[in-house]
């Protein structure tokens, strides 16, 4: 039998071909489920409500990172697809934002937007989308790379973001939902033509189904004590409704396309429903490969910002979620195996309090519309450099100056920088401003300014960056956003389950940037080429 000869400089010992081939073992099907808008603690706050079978047998059977956070702002949808991804921060992935301001054309650029693709499965705009924005590669692509594409990668979303970006460049498949026909659809990047079972899936009608029902509590409402009382004057609700209260009768209310799934459960009914239907359909986990389908559950996020994290309609969709998650893991389990199967959870970003509410509960708190500071400041540059457009957007909280007029009345950029910015800190709610000249001439190690720092992308951030007190947020009067540098923001459940993963948890302070590199490091595949987390199996011994 041939011997290799084992680090002996450590260890003096020699490894059979078969114990170093043992060490290559990899699991049959990688899942990474991200839930979209999932603050930590909801996995806890529900805790006596859920079932034994989703969140609680991630807890209980897998390994909980209890102290989980976002590393930069803004945290929003898709950075945080990108990061959990391509293990990289929007400094280097290049996904800053859900849409951010392109100098170049003077146009808002949509982070999934690609006008040379066509929509695959529908006559409506809704698949001209593409990763090609993404600056980096994803795991996806790198177990592509790995196994000569012989590995199968499919992503699944309502969100055209939450399936895109995960897919990465070389997704065998990467499905979102079409509010026009009620459907999934792709575009002409990843195929030319929809799979049949695809079009077998569509054929159910299964959003026309879940539309033509009542969403009223799971259990009586009375139960729901983790929720303020289901008719709260801050809550948006849902269009066509005129009080958020339970029952909704969704046939009643939902209008002529199918846009009103999204903000109800069943949209990730749906989105699981398809994801089980892609695992039959394209036989993941049982080729000679490793398999990997990435889920977003993207109705937690409409239905968060719509009625606000304390509402009885956000408890109830998580306790909808759970047996989502159950449903899955059981159909997972019985067709490649536990041993086999390598599942990880987490959230692009979480959610704020409701800005109302806090303050009915006598907080120091407020919401700052984007037209109060953008309107603010160009009447503030006006009076200071004269008449003129001296302001392009004001988006992202980013201040995008007319570098071309300040060059023209021969001003030096970094100057007006430093004004905006110093007048911007003179804004009820704003705590602190960057400039990008501070930002690209100085580096921090920790704290709020490198989450700033990571989130800045020269060629694509503005020149003034915003960051407003930990209560405020950019919202009107109902409903509530994300994007802040705060802990309720930042802080997302990370659980793994599965394939090597022993039961037991850490407070260890560990970054969404270090799931890729652990993924990697699993199936001994290059990380992607942007990563800059660390690997997280030490923690899990």
């Amino acid at each position: 039998m041939l011997l290799l000869t084992a680090c002996a400089a450590n260890t003096g010992k020699t490894v059979s071909q078969k114990e170093v081939t043992a060490t290559l073992n990899r699991p049959k099907l990688v899942v990474g489920i991200v839930v979209d808008q999932m603050r930590y603690d909801f996995l806890y706050r529900y805790w006596d409500k859920y079932g034994e079978d989703g969140f609680k047998k991630l807890v209980r059977q897998g390994f909980n990172f209890k102290n989980t956070n976002y590393n930069y702002v803004p945290t929003y949808t898709a950075p945080g697809h990108a990061s959990i991804y391509t293990g990289s921060i929007p400094a280097v992935n290049g996904i800053i934002a859900n849409s951010w301001y392109n100098r170049e054309t003077g146009k808002t650029m949509y982070c999934v937007e690609d006008k040379t693709v066509k929509t695959v499965g529908s006559t409506s705009k809704a698949g001209e989308m593409s990763p090609k924005n993404l600056l980096s590669t994803t795991i996806t692509d790198q177990l592509q790379l790995a196994t000569n594409k012989r590995a199968k990668v499919i992503s699944v979303a309502l969100k055209d973001r939450g399936a895109v970006i995960p897919g990465g460049y070389m997704a065998d498949g990467a499905y979102w939902f079409d509010s026009q026909t009620g459907n999934f659809i792709t575009s002409t990047f990843y195929q030319s033509a929809l799979p049949d079972w695809v079009n077998e899936f569509n054929q159910q009608k299964l959003a026309e189904k879940y539309l033509n029902q009542t969403w009223n509590t799971l259990f009586p409402i009375e139960q729901y004590t983790n929720s303020t009382a289901d008719n709260m004057p801050y809550e948006e609700g849902l269009y066509g409704k005129k009080e958020p209260v339970f029952p909704y009768d969704l046939a009643e209310i939902r209008g002529k396309d199918f846009e009103l799934l999204r903000t109800t459960p069943f949209g990730n009914t749906l989105t699981k429903d398809f994801a089980v239907k892609a695992l039959h359909a394209e036989q993941l986990g049982k080729g000679d490969a490793t398999d990997f389908l990435s889920v977003s559950f993207s109705s937690t996020d409409y239905i968060g910002h719509d009625f606000g994290p304390n509402s009885v309609e956000v408890e109830d969709t998580y306790l909808r979620l759970d047996r989502e998650i159950a449903a899955l893991l059981q159909e997972l389990e019985k067709t490649v195996g536990k041993e086999n199967l390598l599942v990880f959870l987490t959230a692009d970003h979480g959610i704020a309090n409701v800005t109302a509410y806090m303050v009915s509960e006598r907080a120091t708190a407020g919401a700052i519309n984007y037209n109060v500071i953008g309107d603010s400041l160009k009447a503030y540059m006006g009076r200071t450099y004269g008449e003129g457009k001296w302001m392009e957007k004001y988006t992202n909280q980013q201040v995008y100056l007319n570098r071309k007029l300040i060059a023209e009345k021969k001003l030096k950029l970094t100057d007006v920088q430093q004004d905006v910015a110093n007048y911007i800190t003179t804004l009820e709610g704003v705590a602190r401003t960057i400039t990008a000249e501070t930002l690209q001439n100085t580096s921090w190690s920790h704290g709020q300014m490198r989450q700033v720092e990571n989130g800045y992308n020269a060629r694509r951030s503005g020149d003034v960056m915003v960051q407003l007190e930990p209560n405020w947020q950019k919202h009107g009067p109902k409903g509530t956003a994300h994007g802040s540098y705060s802990t309720h923001d930042t802080h997302v459940p990370l659980l793994w389950y599965g394939w090597k993963v022993k039961p037991g948890e850490s407070a260890a302070a560990v970054e969404i940037t270090d799931i890729a590199p652990t993924l990697a490091t699993w199936l001994h595949i290059q990380e992607p080429s942007g990563s800059t987390g660390k690997a997280l199996q030490e923690y899990m011994k």
